[in-house]
C-alpha cells in the first residue's frame, strides 16, 4: 500500500510539475525548437532543471542499500549504444518536434479534455505495441535460425 501510495505521490508531484511549468502545452514545446522564429528557451531551464535534481538526488539515493519500498534498486544492467537505442530515441525526437508532446507531457495533458493528448497518447500505445511484437517477431526468426 505505501509503494502505490508513494508512487501516486511522486506521479502526481511529476505531473504538476510538468504542467506549471507549461511542457503539456505543445506550443509551447514547438517554440523550443522554432530557433529562427518564436524560439521559446524555458524548456532548457526545465530540462536543465530535472537534470540537476536527477544529478544530486541519485548522489544520495543510490548510497542507501536498497530503496524505501522494494527490496532493490531495478537499475538497467544494459550500458551499450546500439541501432535499436539511436533508432528509438530518433523516433522519439521526430515525434516531439512533430507532435510537441513526449510522453511525461500529453499524460497530464489528458485532462485538459483537448483530442491532441487522447491521439497521442493512443498512438504511442500502438507504438510501444507493435515495437514488442516486432521486437518478439525478430528474436522468435533468430531463434529459428
Amino acid at each position: 500500500m505505501l509503494r502505490l501510495a508513494s508512487a501516486t505521490a511522486i506521479g502526481t508531484v511529476f505531473g504538476l510539475g510538468i504542467v506549471i511549468s507549461g511542457m503539456a502545452n505543445p506550443a509551447k514545446v514547438l517554440n523550443f525548437f522554432d530557433l529562427f522564429g518564436t524560439w521559446d528557451p524555458s524548456l532548457v531551464l526545465v530540462m536543465g532543471s530535472a537534470l540537476l535534481v536527477t544529478f544530486i538526488g541519485y548522489r544520495f539515493v543510490l548510497k542507501r542499500p536498497a530503496p524505501a519500498f522494494d527490496r532493490k534498486f531495478h537499475l538497467p544492467a544494459k550500458q551499450d549504444v546500439d541501432l535499436p537505442l539511436i533508432a528509438g530515441s530518433a523516433l522519439f525526437g521526430i515525434g516531439w518536434g512533430i507532435a510537441g508532446f513526449c510522453p511525461g507531457g500529453a499524460i497530464p495533458a489528458l485532462g485538459s479534455g483537448q483530442p491532441g493528448p487522447l491521439i497521442f497518447v493512443a498512438a504511442m500505445i500502438g507504438g510501444i505495441l507493435g515495437a514488442t511484437g516486432l521486437r518478439a517477431a525478430f528474436f522468435r526468426r533468430q531463434a529459428l535460425a
